[in-house]
């Protein structure tokens, strides 16, 4: 029996004030698809399958480099965090597991699966943390980890994924992410090369360590909190991590990191061309890493992600990459965000879903540059709303998930019950 949040009776009034006003723009759009040949029902079928992970740090305020302002009810611990989670799944029906981060989130892994399997929670790819200083530690970070200069440094590094490979193994994980803050601040700081080698040699012995079910991702970030050199700066270096590491290596793309106006949608591409597409972290972006909610600032570059997904899923068997959100909330309730992050990327996905692509691939053969882009802005264009919602409803979740989150006055409850948060520095979390 899974242990819900908010009663699943608030929920059913919420969708008897919208079920009518669902079904007749359900069923006009459905007239409207059926014209051009598609049947809603499959469309609804597949957004319904399609589920993205959520982060266990992102239902926490975030911040910046220079404040960050507690939010209300915040979460005091990974108990707390998955229970915040498992609203959001209750509500969208569309985030079913929880990526964790190590060793933020570290527990018992006992009493963290029966919480997960309470809340009828699963978990996602298990994230490591050599970004930062944990209390107790031996050996600092400040100047690199996987690729630091001491031997002793890069070995602490190692075994700490080494653990995470371990509490995920406990918990049903199926995969490592591995990102790091490495690189240099200033010219002539760090000899790029001989660093580059120390940390293939760090990444090397954790590959060996996965269990053969396990998929390793390395993650690219072109900037930050080295701003001169990045160890692992872009899709290219990326891929060549993937490619020599071995089969179970693949390049997770986030996409705040990368530069304004790159063309992310031919990275997937790419990417997926050569078998090396691990999966995603999804947010969005105005200026650099800002981590802001998907679809926020450019949805059309959302969909025009999911294009490429959508046309590699029609071409090959077994193509499962995996789906994370990954954002910082600042100044909204971040359980809000993410249900609404949740729902934009199964948006993107259902309108991928709508291109003709018969007619698309004529198009592209006859060079007809027009025609060609107006085919994927038709499927862009359409509102797919009451699909999402017909998904989410027939789920057993909200028709508005977000109105319905609010009605059930959660946010005021867990206030009550977790003490205000007193940290107000710096950082991101």
């Amino acid at each position: 029996m899974v242990e819900f949040k908010i009663a699943q009776d608030l929920i059913a009034q919420e969708n008897d004030k919208r079920a009518r006003a669902l079904k007749e723009d359900f069923d006009a759009l459905g007239a409207s698809l059926a014209r051009r040949g598609i049947d809603i029902e499959a469309i609804t079928r597949k957004v319904e399958e399609f589920f993205v992970a959520v982060p266990s740090w992102g239902v926490g305020t975030g911040g910046t480099r220079f404040a960050r302002f507690p939010g209300t009810g915040e979460p005091r611990g990974i108990f707390d965090k998955l229970d915040d989670c498992s609203v959001i799944h209750q509500l969208t029906r569309a985030t079913p597991t929880v990526s964790l981060h190590i060793p933020w989130d570290k527990t018992d892994v006992q009493d963290l699966k029966a919480k997960g399997d309470a809340l009828g929670l699963g978990f996602d790819a298990m994230n490591s943390n050599t970004f930062s200083d944990a209390p107790g530690q031996a050996h600092s970070y400040k100047y690199g980890s996987l690729s630091h200069t001491d031997a002793a440094t890069r070995a602490q590094a190692v075994e700490h994924n080494l653990e995470c490979i371990e509490i995920g193994k406990a918990i049903g994980s199926k995969a490592l992410t591995v990102w790091v803050g490495d690189g240099s601040n200033f010219p002539g700081q760090s000899n790029f090369t001989k660093a580059f080698e120390r940390y293939l040699a760090s990444m090397a012995e954790i590959y060996k360590a996965l269990p053969d079910d396990w998929k390793l991702f390395s993650e690219h970030k072109m900037y930050e909190p080295a701003f001169y050199s990045t160890i692992v700066q872009d899709w290219g270096t990326n891929y060549l991590i993937a490619e020599t590491l071995g089969p179970k290596a693949q390049c997770l793309v986030d996409l705040g990191h990368h530069a304004p106006n790159t063309n992310i949608e031919m990275i997937v591409a790419r990417l997926i061309q050569f078998g090396k597409l691990g999966g995603f972290h999804f947010n969005d972006s105005k200026y650099g890493d800002d981590d802001l909610d998907a679809g926020a600032i450019e949805p059309y570059r959302l969909f025009l992600v999911f294009n490429e997904l959508v046309d590699a899923e029609s071409r090959a068997q077994g193509f499962h990459p995996a789906h994370m959100i990954d954002q910082s909330h600042n100044v909204t309730d971040p359980i809000e965000s993410l249900i609404n992050s949740a729902n934009e990327i199964r948006r993107a996905y259902a309108q991928a879903l709508l291109v003709d692509r018969t007619a698309l691939a004529g198009y592209q053969d006859d060079n007809d540059a027009l025609m060609a882009t107006e085919t994927l802005k038709r499927a862009y264009r359409a509102d797919v709303e009451p699909i999402l919602a017909e998904a989410r409803r027939r789920a057993g979740g909200a028709i508005d998930p977000v109105a319905a989150y609010r009605a059930s006055s959660y946010r005021r409850k867990v206030a009550a019950e977790r003490p205000a948060s007193a940290a107000g520095g710096g950082g991101i979390i």
